[in-house]
């Protein structure tokens, strides 16, 4: 029977299925070296801030996968998804982690660098 105790489902029983953020705009625009340097920071810093190295390391992978891998790697981890575009998330002990939509998506006013 194994999941029983699974909370990765809403309040009606039904699972939390992994989407794409929602188009955003970044407060100034960036080029895609920029963007990709602010994920290498957060994800740099982010297991500093609580929270388990393997959820921080999954989230990670589940980011950067197509929307079917990305939910395989979350369940498989344990990971409860509270907002289902991976910006709030949980683990089973009930540690919160919070991921920025520059890690999730591409923003709409990036930047094409010459």
């Amino acid at each position: 029977m194994g999941c029983a105790g699974s909370s990765q489902t809403k309040g009606d029983g039904t699972l939390k299925k992994v989407r794409k953020p929602k188009p955003w705009k970044h407060p100034q625009p960036l080029t895609k070296s920029q963007l990709l340097q602010l994920r290498e920071e957060f994800w740099d810093t982010a297991p500093h801030y609580g929270g388990r190295k393997e959820i921080w390391d999954a989230l990670r992978a589940a980011s950067e996968a197509d929307l079917s891998l990305a939910q395989a790697i979350v369940d498989s981890a344990g990971v409860i998804v509270q907002s289902a575009d991976l910006t709030i998330c949980y683990d089973e002990r009930g540690a919160k982690y919070e991921l920025p939509k520059y890690v999730l998506s591409e923003p709409t006013n990036l930047i094409q660098e010459s």
